[in-house]
């Protein structure tokens, strides 16, 4: 079973309007009606829905569509950070909602730094106790703040997305993201090479940056992902699959097993009979 753990899906119309903040929002839409033909194309069999920030925290269209497909998508929400009131929303959106995850993306300036703030703890503890994942999209400088949380949280399963995007000619900056390998409760997603790199695909530049992560948190701790749509832009859902099944040479079957599906199952409980 091949399962893509991070996709996002949109649609313009007013029934799901963007969020004031959004001053440039997408030209095209991103329908799961496409992603599902993406996904029969390349044998892929489930995939988890991570609300946009186009949305902000009204998590309605992707909500209305794990509701369409059950059997295709999971999916995780937003909450706003800077709210009290976060850890009742992600109650309501866990409970009523069908969310199985929150994501959180702090910025690398001051506007950012939220994340060393005081409500990030009842944030993180309902985390935990919800039995959810923790996303965390943040630039690699944010991988200290993240491991403070990891560390005053250690039952909350967290998920680094996209390596941290931590740049392929900067490898002096990823001790601090294979320092979260401490967290047994740690997992990365070895996605956005093809943002990271230098390089046309297969993105040879980030294949060691993908072997230090593959030696520091082994095969069941990371997982791929497309990060559809926004890889179409670059190599196309297809070759965001093929630089880990055909083109990271040191990776085992086993490995790979693990990457394409087995590690997303552990914090997505997909129905796989």
């Amino acid at each position: 079973m091949i399962i893509d753990p991070h996709v996002h899906v949109w649609k313009r119309d007013s029934k799901y309007p963007w969020a004031k903040e959004t001053s440039k929002p997408p030209d095209d839409d991103a329908l799961p009606e496409t992603l599902l033909k993406l996904m029969a194309a390349n044998g892929v069999d489930k995939t988890v829905l991570v609300q946009v920030i186009y949305y902000r925290w009204d998590n309605s269209y992707t909500r209305d569509v794990m509701r369409q497909y059950p059997d295709k998508f999971m999916g995780v929400c937003r909450v706003n950070p800077d709210s009290p009131a976060s850890p009742d929303d992600l109650n309501r959106l866990v409970k009523d909602g069908g969310f199985h995850g929150v994501r959180l993306s702090p910025a690398a300036g001051p506007e950012g730094d939220w994340i060393r703030g005081d409500l990030m703890h009842p944030l993180w503890r309902r985390t935990g106790e919800l039995r959810v994942p923790m996303l965390v999209l943040a630039p690699i400088t944010r991988m200290p703040d993240t491991a403070r949380l990891c560390d005053k949280h250690p039952n909350v399963d967290v998920c680094i997305d996209h390596m941290a995007d931590c740049p392929a000619d900067r490898p002096d900056q990823l001790p601090m993201l294979l320092d979260l390998a401490r967290f047994p409760r740690v997992f990365v997603k070895i996605s956005h090479t093809w943002n990271v790199s230098t390089q046309d695909f297969p993105y040879r530049d980030t294949h060691d940056q993908v072997k230090r992560l593959y030696d520091a948190f082994g095969p069941q701790r990371l997982m791929w992902g497309t990060d559809w749509p926004m890889v179409e832009k670059k190599c196309g859902y297809a070759k965001a699959l093929s630089v880990v099944r055909d083109e990271l040479n040191f990776l085992t079957a086993e490995d790979k097993e693990w990457i394409l599906g087995k590690t997303a199952l552990k914090l997505w409980p997909f129905k796989t009979g």
